[in-house]
């Protein structure tokens, strides 16, 4: 089964010249000396290490795209003809009462103080990468009048430029994270929250203590890893001064900023950019509960987790060590997942897809729950992006999941929306979308909403690409209430495994969720026979 192509894709701005290519190394069948290129293997001849990440970095968000063998798409939602679960205490189900607005797609999560968020899914972590750093106003108000949670990812305060370290080399001022804080704060109203990641730079430049001390951060995150890739996070630097400078700062900076043959290089025009690497974890038992502990003594009511594709052992750690540490969500990231800068191949190829990680993380919640042991909310995590795929997901993982963690797809409505800003502004809008309107006002159809929400004297203040957050969620809302409402789900906590069927005997055999010609089997004979 060819599953992808390697050697040309779009994210590495690389492409075969021949149709036919050999489906093991994705070179062309014919490879003739004089070709002009593009293939990966023709750039990296002369760009070597750059052919690792997609790019250009800081202009794209970037998603492996391989197709596995099974994956949601192999799932689909039953749908019934009679019933209504979920609808409020005391509220007899007819067609006046059951109707699909009034499906409540409310959510919570937490062991003892819970988040409530209006709609189940909230953004994947935001965090060091420049296309999260230049575009945070839109994603971070968005979310805030959306009701939803967000994530700031890790390493913010540790590529800050106007960082400023105490003489122990511990965080004393952080502009970026300061920023990050107050821009949802301002527009929040009750309904999610901001999270705050910390990886083992963040630990070591003392990031827990600094926002809760000044900010009074309620939630902190441990991570552990993510869905894209299996090493710490990474971004690119263009300029030798700011390299040696987060070298200075204790990251992994490659090629060596400090190395003089890499400064001639440099010097040359030959290398045009850095990339700043985090360290890898190292997990044990023992340091995660010691962690827990001691984030609990700084006075965080809540911590989190954050994991990724890694092994099924690993991710039996990870529910097994949140329940014993009564950790407030754990998010379980699938491969192959992707919002800012992951090395391609690793994207492509590392890691349990997300279906097979999600099934797995299911069977595990059971047998800790079987044992009488009380298993931590979950959040799935890995390709999200459309109302069935949340359906399907918080389903699959009944009665554990609370949530789901959307990465690219909640980006592209704030970066969309920050373009549309601009290109009014220059009186240069797209005719695809002028055909909408020439004002906001015309163009965005939940512009009213927002104002009623943030008030006429403050929607001036707010950015076009809020907005365009605030519109893909009520997509989602509606969509999701839709589907809801045909399976008779009318509350979130309601929908469950028994609410899909798989599509093929793989699937099955992967979920455990019955072949669609075996579900309500038994039902359906009753009634004949009857």
């Amino acid at each position: 089964m060819n599953l992808q192509r390697p050697n040309g894709n779009d994210a590495t701005r690389s492409a075969n010249r021949s149709i036919s290519v050999v489906p093991s190394s994705g070179l062309c069948s014919r490879c003739i000396d004089g070709c002009k290129g593009n293939c990966e293997v023709f750039r990296a001849t002369f760009r070597g290490r750059e052919l690792i990440y997609p790019g250009p970095f800081g202009d794209i968000t970037a998603g492996g795209d391989k197709n596995y063998p099974v994956d949601y798409s192999h799932l689909n939602i039953q749908g019934y003809a009679q019933g209504a679960e979920g609808l409020p205490a005391g509220v007899k189900a007819d067609p006046d009462t059951a109707r699909f607005p009034l499906v409540n797609t409310e959510t919570e999560y937490g062991w003892d103080k819970k988040v409530k968020m209006t709609v189940p899914f909230f953004t994947g972590a935001l965090g060091s990468t420049e296309i999260a750093r230049k575009n945070w106003e839109h994603f971070a108000v968005g979310a805030a009048i959306s009701g939803v949670t967000i994530v700031c990812g890790e390493n913010v305060c540790g590529i800050d430029p106007a960082l400023e370290l105490s003489p122990e080399k511990k965080v004393k001022k952080a502009p970026d994270m300061d920023r990050r804080i107050e821009a949802y704060r301002r527009y929040h109203s009750g309904r999610g929250e901001i999270l705050i990641q910390m990886n083992v730079e963040d630990t070591n430049l003392g990031v827990a203590e600094y926002i809760i001390d000044k900010h009074k951060i309620e939630t902190i995150e441990l991570k552990w890893g993510q869905g894209a890739k299996c090493i710490g996070g990474e971004i690119k630097v263009a300029k030798l001064e700011r390299a040696l400078e987060l070298q200075k700062r204790g990251y992994i900076v490659t090629p060596d900023p400090s190395d003089p043959i890499v400064q001639a290089s440099y010097k040359d025009g030959a290398i045009r950019e850095f990339e700043r690497h985090s360290r890898l974890g190292f997990v044990t038992e023992e340091s995660f509960m010691k962690e827990v502990s001691r984030l609990r003594a700084l006075g965080f009511k809540r911590i989190t987790l954050k994991t990724g594709a890694y092994s099924l052992k690993e991710l039996a750690m990870a529910i097994k060590y949140g329940s014993k540490a009564k950790i407030d969500l754990l998010t379980i990231d699938g491969a192959s997942g992707g919002t800012g800068m992951s090395p391609w191949r690793m994207m492509e190829e590392w890691g349990v897809p997300s279906i097979y990680l999600h099934s797995a993380a299911c069977e595990y919640a059971s047998i800790l729950a079987g044992k009488g042991e009380r298993v931590p909310d979950l959040a799935f995590a890995g390709g999200f992006s459309t109302e069935d795929g949340i359906f399907k997901a918080l389903a699959l993982g009944s009665p554990y999941v609370k949530a789901i963690c959307i990465g690219r797809a909640l980006m592209i409505p704030g970066m969309v929306g920050k373009n549309i800003e601009q290109w009014l502004k220059e009186g240069n809008l797209p005719k695809n979308i002028a055909d909408f309107g020439k004002t906001p006002e015309e163009i965005f159809v939940n512009y009213e909403k927002v104002k009623d929400i943030v008030g006429a004297g403050e929607i001036k203040n707010i950015p076009l690409g809020a907005i365009g957050i605030y519109s893909y969620a009520d997509k989602l809302k509606i969509g999701l209430q839709q589907l809801m409402a045909g399976a008779r789900r009318f509350n979130i906590s309601v929908i469950g495994r028994r609410d899909l069927m798989s599509l093929t005997e793989e699937c099955t055999r992967v979920t455990k969720i019955p072949y669609l010609m075996d579900c309500y089997r038994e039902d359906a004979l009753k009634i004949l026979q009857g």
